[in-house]
């Protein structure tokens, strides 16, 4: 999620997620640390698909697509949510589109039934961390390793096993640490290119306004699926997708 406008919702993730984040920080902010020099986790050592090694990716922060010069990345942060999420995925596998979804790991753990349908449904999964903290880049190294990886735990054990592929630091608050730490992990750091303005409920016409103004700035396009009323979203995305493919576009994932 982008940094604006973003303190109400924030307000809450960090509510909800208090008491996990106390009863985690003793255990998992040494294992973090430990991870960060080792690259290694005895409790996480499966890759985005079940059954693999975890394998290093780049730090640097991506915005391209797989799909090349025309491609574009859908990306939808901050869930799942029980209303909106399956909301959406009704809406991309309408149009036959696959999306990143950068989730929060409490919002996570709150509904691992949805984090299992993205993933059913052909779906990648985003580490968006624990409690959606917008000031997490003047936090300690302490504090970034438990959101990273207390997020990338929860939200692997919500989905059965599937890791996430990404990392998107909450309001875009990364570091050359949380970067490197989360590419040792596996997750390659997500930046975006295209700010729908979506979390500011502006109306469907702006939310669609804005994505084909800003489209030719970059490929990695940001929705969000919870925080709030999410209805302009769905209604834009009902718009957006298959007027993508009118102008040529095809639907991709970040490259790794």
């Amino acid at each position: 999620m982008a940094r604006h406008g973003g303190r109400g919702w924030n307000s809450k993730v960090l509510g909800a997620a208090l008491g996990v984040t106390l009863l985690a920080a003793g255990a998992s902010v040494w294992t973090a640390q430990a991870d960060a020099v080792s690259g290694t986790s005895p409790k996480a050592n499966t890759s985005a698909a079940p059954g693999g090694a975890v394998k290093p990716v780049a730090v640097t922060i991506v915005h391209a697509s797989d799909k090349g010069a025309r491609g574009v990345n859908i990306t939808i942060d901050d869930g799942p949510d029980p209303v909106w999420t399956p909301q959406m995925l009704d809406v991309l596998r309408e149009y036959g589109v696959k999306a990143t979804f950068c989730m929060v790991g409490t919002q996570a753990q709150a509904h691992p039934d949805l984090v299992k349908q993205v993933v059913a449904a052909g779906h990648r999964l985003c580490d968006h961390s624990v409690s959606h903290d917008t000031t997490m880049d003047k936090k300690s190294e302490a504090y970034q390793s438990q959101q990273i990886l207390d997020a990338e735990r929860m939200i692997t054990q919500a989905s059965g096993g599937v890791r996430p592929m990404y990392y998107r630091a909450p309001g875009g608050a990364f570091t050359p640490y949380s970067r490197k730490l989360a590419a040792s992990r596996g997750m390659r750091p997500l930046g975006w290119n295209v700010d729908s303005k979506d979390f500011e409920r502006p109306g469907t016409d702006a939310i669609v306004a804005t994505v084909e103004r800003e489209l030719p700035g970059g490929p990695t396009v940001l929705f969000h699926d919870a925080g709030g009323d999410r209805s302009q979203t769905v209604e834009a995305l009902r718009r957006i997708l298959p007027w993508l493919k009118e102008q040529g576009y095809a639907f991709g994932f970040p490259v790794r």
